[in-house]
């Protein structure tokens, strides 16, 4: 019987408030966010997580203290494990979780991935956007620390694979229709920001996000005012735009109300339950948006994991090291795309 290890990647969130610190601090040292010399990175990673520890803990706090990141990823591998047993009842597939910036880490799930002793090892981004600040960071991170058996397959990204479109279109459909079909509500494709200056590099992220959200777009016709927004920024350099805040008052200004869909995260965490829940619903109310809606993560909707599962035989059953899930190939212009730079190999 074939084995066959399934290595799901995510950032991770701190368990603990005491965990918030060191979260931060692995985090903003990752050259792959901060791209300074390590001799530069590492103080200002220290200073970044002291300055803010915390704003960041009192985050952390309204969701009880922890981020619910692990849990719902752990739950989003037992049902894929699940579904790839339905699909594939010759192959033995277990699912591992490898977290970029907290615990479990990629050196501790390398050394489980080692001992179950694998024929076959896809690694599958809980990242559907491929961005060098999220995939290819949690490959390379693996690629430094995994020295088990097995052929190893990357999935680059799924932006438009077909599943993910269908559990984001009914879950923004399911809102809306819970609130009564309200007229006059601006659909709001929201994604964590980027510097600009990684997108100019050549960064494809922003076009996936892009491609993400006009796949969904074309399923909710009933939802025909659409945006593109991108939140979550910090520090001083510019980021993408427009941003989520901007989007909110400009529906206000225009006496609309919003549905926000979180089109980048797949898992319900801080940047949802915190910025998007009460930091956003509260500005919402300031400049007069109302309705304010917002739609779940995939979580483990079943086209979701469903996909998911398609995605990683594929993945497994292909010769080539790297690619996109589905038909999405990346636009010309983008250098940093995993397919020409061969960084998720």
């Amino acid at each position: 019987m074939t084995k066959l290890a399934v290595v799901l990647f995510n950032l991770g969130g701190p368990d603990r408030l005491k965990a918030v610190k060191p979260f931060l601090f692995n985090l903003f040292r990752d050259p792959a966010i901060i791209s300074l010399p390590a001799v530069a990175r590492y103080p200002l990673a220290a200073l970044i997580s002291t300055t803010r520890e915390k704003t960041a803990q009192a985050n952390y706090a309204i969701m009880g203290g922890a981020s619910p990141l692990l849990a719902e990823t752990r739950a989003q591998a037992r049902v894929l494990e699940t579904a790839l047993k339905a699909k594939a009842p010759d192959v033995e597939a277990r699912c591992f979780i490898a977290m970029r910036y907290w615990k479990p880490l990629a050196k501790e799930t390398a050394a489980e991935v080692a001992a179950f002793a694998p024929n076959e090892i896809v690694l599958l981004p809980l990242y559907p956007q491929y961005s060098t600040t999220t995939t290819a960071s949690s490959v390379e991170d693996w690629l430094k620390v995994y020295r088990g058996p097995g052929r190893s397959r990357t999935v680059c990204c799924y932006p438009t694979a077909r599943g993910l479109i269908e559990a984001h279109a009914q879950a923004i459909r399911e809102v809306w229709e819970a609130a009564g079909k309200p007229r006059g509500v601006r659909l709001l494709f929201s994604a964590h920001g980027l510097p600009q200056q990684i997108v100019d590099a050549g960064d494809p992220y922003r076009a996936q996000i892009e491609a993400t959200a006009e796949a969904i777009a074309a399923q909710l016709p009933e939802l025909a005012d659409w945006r593109v927004c991108f939140q979550s920024r910090v520090g001083r350099l510019q980021w993408l735009k427009p941003s989520t805040d901007d989007e909110i008052r400009r529906a206000g200004a225009d006496r609309k109300g919003v549905l926000i869909a979180p089109i980048a995260f797949v898992s319900e965490h801080v940047e949802t339950l915190v910025e998007l829940d009460h930091e956003y619903a509260a500005l919402a109310r300031e400049v007069g948006c109302s309705p304010y809606l917002r739609a779940p993560t995939p979580g483990i909707a079943s086209a979701f994991v469903d996909e998911l599962a398609r995605t990683v035989l594929e993945a497994a059953g292909r010769e080539g090291g790297v690619a996109p899930h589905g038909p999405w190939r990346c636009p010309a212009g983008h250098a940093k795309c995993a397919l020409r730079t061969g960084a998720a190999a």
